[in-house]
């Protein structure tokens, strides 16, 4: 069998640090997440915050659009100490950021970050004004800013420019071609504005969302290649269920494959009520199934054929999956490198034996007509085989007791 590639190795940003957590440098990749309620809701803004961080959302963005806004943020943020979240909160700002920072400084104390969106700052002869302006308010508070360039409030100025030397150019590129190139410049050209302020290299991370795979691809190439900024990659507008999920992963997959991002954010439409932790889970889950990240302990489970007619080896996946996610926040404390750990539930005997040895612990459940064993696995080696109607409680008493045994106190002490 050949071998699989590896990911390229990591570009090297210039590190920044958001409240305590590092991005770029040698610091892991970054998952980030943004509420969807109204800030003014200081309850359950925080508590949405709160969930998203309990989740494992490094840091959380949140929107500041008007004064009502800006006044809830140091609630929420002392909300949130009461709570024991100590995530660091990134302000969301369009048009009106520098008034709303120089008119509520509490909350320009009480943010992490600062988000510019540089096509919406200001117009025409505002537009430098007003972004100085938030910079000041950056460089007063001693806060970084991500300069956030999205193809839908793009600088039409900017880009009016470009397709007219384009037109004129001898072999002209395509209107694609020439967007791109009008994204990539205006969070360079936004970027240089900000270190003739005053702000360090250390003080900037920047964005260029599109909602297209390939168009994201390209101008996050381009924007790596021509700058050293820590980068935040995220698919806008992915959309709903698998569509983002699928848009978001094939995307920003290529661009981690090759040493590209510093934090990233699964852009999830959620359904009507859903779970807003969704787009955590699936950011999560990009990083550890490249190997870039580990989270949670890795659940391997068969599809399912016609040899696996029952459903206990799903159920028991399932159930195994559910629980370690419930336990991880209270793992993370008690069993440190937990979420190395891989679990395998397989179905039949026909891949099950080999594919749970590969595992950590892994279980081979009977397939359709197969004799009612279930033989488990623990680090290579056969060690048991289960019967009878508590297949599966048994073998979850098992994974708790080897979960105890390899990284409890006891566990770490022999490691040692």
């Amino acid at each position: 069998m050949s071998e699989v590639s590896p990911a390229a190795p990591r570009r090297r940003a210039v590190p920044v640090a958001v409240g305590g957590v590092s991005v770029g440098g040698d610091a892991p990749i970054v998952v980030q997440s943004m509420t969807n309620t109204d800030t003014a809701d200081i309850e359950g803004t925080a508590a949405q915050v709160a969930a998203l961080a309990r989740a494992g959302s490094e840091i959380v963005r949140i929107t500041v659009d008007r004064a009502e806004a800006a006044a809830a943020v140091p609630h929420i943020r002392d909300r949130l100490a009461r709570l024991g979240v100590g995530v660091p909160l990134v302000g969301d700002f369009h048009y009106i950021g520098h008034k709303l920072l120089a008119e509520h400084p509490a909350c320009a104390e009480a943010l992490d970050k600062y988000r510019i969106n540089p096509g919406n700052v200001g117009f025409r002869e505002k537009r430098d004004r007003q972004f100085g302006q938030m910079i000041e308010m950056a460089l007063r508070h001693d806060r970084p800013v991500r300069i956030g360039v999205n193809w839908g409030s793009l600088d039409q100025e900017l880009l009016t420019r470009l397709m007219d030397e384009n037109a004129k150019a001898p072999a002209p590129k395509s209107a694609r071609a020439v967007t791109h190139e009008a994204i990539v410049q205006s969070a360079l050209l936004s970027a240089e504005r900000a270190r003739e302020i005053g702000l360090g290299a250390d003080r900037i991370i920047l964005s260029a969302k599109v909602s297209q795979v390939q168009d994201l691809i390209a101008v996050y190439a381009e924007l790596a290649r021509r700058c050293d900024y820590a980068l935040h990659l995220g698919l806008t507008e992915a959309g709903m269920g698998s569509k983002g999920i699928v848009a978001s992963t094939a995307a920003m997959a290529v661009l981690l494959q090759q040493g590209i991002g510093d934090t990233i954010r699964v852009s999830l439409t959620p359904l009507p009520g859903g779970d807003r932790t969704e787009e955590v889970r699936v950011a999560q889950e990009l990083l550890q199934s490249m190997g870039l990240r580990a989270f949670v302990p890795v659940v391997t489970a068969c599809p399912g054929c016609g040899r696996t007619t029952s459903t206990v080896f799903q159920e028991l996946a399932r159930d195994i999956q559910d629980f370690v996610r419930t336990q991880m926040p209270a793992w993370r404390e008690t069993y440190p490198g937990v979420e190395a750990l891989n679990l395998a539930v397989m179905g039949c005997i026909v891949n099950g034996p080999g594919e749970s040895k590969h595992a950590d612990i892994g279980i081979s459940l009977p397939g359709t007509g197969e004799s009612p064993a279930a033989p488990v696995f623990i680090d290579g080696e056969k060690v048991a085989t289960l019967r009878g109607p508590a297949i599966a409680e048994d073998f979850k008493a098992m994974v708790l007791d080897y979960i105890d045994r390899r990284f409890g106190p006891a566990g770490r002490d022999a490691a040692e």
